[in-house]
């Protein structure tokens, strides 16, 4: 039984708690209302029928006293046909009488109407009498009178004694039905009156239904709208009720008209905010920096392409994950504090820091951490991290510091030689022999000659190291190798060298600078003849390597160079005679070679062995219309050489 009603119950609660509090509150008002309505009409009809049944009561009294004073005079004389045919009359006069009944002084009916007294006594009849109460003669003076059910209605019972000349002779029963009028009034008042509070519930009942469905639902809709807004959905819309009332149409539409807007902006701002991103996020990925963006927690939300490829995150998910557990070990000891101290926003200022990493490869980088805030500048939103790989910068600034050291040094050198030797012979010029004056005169002059160049190659190397724009044209190699040869025969006759060279005949000419060119013949064959001992060869070869390169070297039979020093010897100030000799030299020739030939868009090369010597070559790019010269020659050697060997197979068949 408990299972069944609490479903109904719970339906019951649920479909109460849909109801507003105005529903709610005029159900309650119509319920007292149709209560104190009912309660007033019942009263009504309860006080109308115990008026009803007081007029019955006296109506029957007084029609029982009647009768009786009329038949008491036949009972007491015995004269039971006069009574009977008296009392049909009166039965039959008034359609107020249900039954009328006589009966003796012991209860005994002898005559009724509608019975009949005519039946044959015997043992098998059913003897018919009244139970009155005890004494009901010589107490009772006025009649006795009670009303009761039956199936066809109420009856009022009124018991009238029969007293003839003094003595009682039995009683008197009528039964008289209830004044038709009364009845039927108190019956149409109940049913009228139960009309009504059956009528007032279904009202009540179908303006809940018409509130559910044409007030309570649209609205309950619109609140759900307006909830689905607020959390950003703006596709909601609410149907228009039928008959739900103008306010509430109107207000309908409004909604939807308004989330319509909001979609429409909504769609714009999505769209505006999407270029917006893509734009930042193409500004975040062309930066040549770095860039990190974490959130309070340190959460990693933003990382550009140069930040994974510096901290070496290519293909890691590294987005929404603690930045310290991503970033390198020495990033991490460096970072961890002045990273929490930004977060809780005690560091507002922007801090630098500078780190060498190890791995994946050497970089040193400048991280600095910047504060992002809210749109009120006071609260901390995030850390902006920007990182910077200087490892070109470092070594640049290393590289000028060593620069400008071992210019230092060559330079102090020389001077402090020159100024010696000047100082001596200022101070006792008169106490040397005219040898010492000239040995000294010559060592200043050598030291001065060796400054002179010191200061022109690293002039030379500033120049081709700086930005100016040297323009290449066709240069015939032939002309700047014999001018070299010519500068440099006589010194190499002296040392006892044999300078050579092999050049090509009708070589193409090249793109190159004339003056760069001839400065990097000189510096090689100078080094050649420097490093080469007397009874040596210095050879100079130009030949073409391909259709487009005419290749360059310059071999010595030196003294070679060893095969630790073959990576380095294009450095700046790096002497290969600290090692083997003590000639001396500024350490900047073959630096500025390699510029050059930079600068011509090639590279130098080298091989050598020590004690065996030293090839240097180079691959220069032909000029552009020398190579279609080259290329139309071949086709017209190609085709001269076909017509040939056609002319030889024609003659011999001629001769066969």
């Amino acid at each position: 039984m408990f299972s069944f009603f609490n479903p109904v119950r719970e339906v019951l609660v649920r479909w109460w708690s849909e109801f507003t509090l105005q529903t709610k509150l005029m159900a309650a008002a119509t319920l007292v209302v149709s209560l104190i309505m009912s309660g007033l009409t019942f009263w009504a009809v309860n006080t109308i029928q115990q008026d009803a049944r007081v007029n019955d009561t006296r109506f029957g009294s007084d029609l029982g006293l009647l009768l009786a004073a009329n038949v008491a005079p036949l009972v007491g004389e015995d004269d039971r046909t006069e009574l009977a045919r008296f009392s049909h009359r009166f039965y039959g006069s008034t359609s107020s009488v249900r039954y009328m009944l006589y009966a003796d002084t012991n209860g005994e009916i002898y005559f009724g109407i509608p019975f009949s007294d005519s039946e044959v006594q015997n043992s098998l009849t059913i003897r018919r009498r009244i139970q009155l109460p005890e004494n009901f003669a010589e107490t009772s003076d006025l009649p006795m009178v009670r009303q009761h059910l039956t199936p066809d209605g109420e009856v009022t019972d009124v018991f009238v004694p029969l007293v003839y000349e003094g003595k009682y002779l039995g009683v008197l029963a009528i039964g008289t039905n209830p004044n038709p009028t009364v009845a039927a009034s108190s019956h149409l008042t109940r049913d009228v009156t139960v009309a009504v509070f059956v009528s007032i519930w279904v009202m009540v009942i179908l303006g809940a239904v018409f509130n559910a469905l044409q007030i309570t639902k649209p609205i309950k809709e619109l609140v759900v709208g307006v909830k689905n807004i607020a959390k950003g959905n703006f596709q909601q819309r609410v149907d228009l009720p039928v008959g739900g009332g103008v306010e509430l149409s109107e207000l309908i539409a409004s909604f939807n008209e308004m989330a319509e807007k909001l979609e429409r902006y909504e769609e714009q701002n999505i769209e505006e905010l999407t270029a917006e991103k893509a734009k930042l996020e193409t500004l975040v990925a062309t930066i040549a920096d770095g860039a990190v963006l974490l959130d309070t927690n340190l959460q990693v939300v933003l990382v550009n392409p140069t930040a994974r490829r510096i901290f070496g995150w290519e293909g890691k998910p590294v987005e929404g994950t603690n930045a310290l557990y991503c970033f390198p070990v020495p990033v991490q000891v460096e970072l961890t504090r002045p990273l929490y101290q930004v977060a809780r926003g005690e560091l507002r200022e922007e801090a630098e820091f500078r780190i060498t990493l190890t791995e994946p490869v050497n970089r040193t980088l400048r991280i600095l951490l910047n504060t992002v805030l809210d749109s009120s500048k006071e609260n901390v939103k995030g850390v902006a991290v920007t990182v910077q790989d200087i490892t070109r910068e470092a070594e640049l600034n290393e590289a000028k510091s060593q620069f400008i050291s071992n210019v230092s040094h060559e330079l102090r050198t020389p001077l402090f030689n020159i100024k010696s030797f000047i100082e001596t012979l200022h101070e006792y010029g008169d106490e040397l022999t005219e040898t010492e004056r000239q040995e000294f005169l010559e060592t200043a002059n050598r030291e001065t000659d060796r400054l002179t160049r010191l200061v022109n190659d690293v002039l030379d190397l500033s120049r081709l190291e700086s930005c100016k724009i040297y323009h290449l044209e066709a240069v015939d190699l032939a002309q700047p190798i014999e001018q070299i040869l010519r500068t440099y025969r006589l010194n190499a006759k002296d040392k006892g060298i044999e300078l050579l060279q092999e050049v090509e005949a009708d070589l193409p000419a090249v793109m190159g600078h004339y003056d760069l060119l001839l400065q990097v013949f000189a510096n090689l064959v100078g080094n050649a003849l420097k490093f080469t001992e007397a009874g040596g060869k210095v050879m100079i070869r130009a030949s073409l390597h391909s259709p487009e390169t005419v290749r360059v070297e310059i071999a010595d039979t030196g003294i070679g160079i060893d095969q630790e020093d073959q990576n380095a010897i294009f450095e700046r100030f790096f002497r290969v005679e600290n090692r083997v000799h003590t000639l001396e030299g500024t350490g900047l020739g073959l630096s500025i070679v390699r510029n050059i030939v930079q600068r011509h868009h090639s590279r130098v090369y080298l091989v050598s062995e020590v004690g065996v010597g030293t090839t240097f070559w180079l691959d220069l790019p032909i000029y552009q219309d020398e190579i279609a010269a080259i290329a139309a020659l071949k086709l017209a050697e190609e085709s001269h050489t076909l017509e040939a060997a056609v002319s030889e197979a024609s003659i011999v068949t001629t001769g066969s």
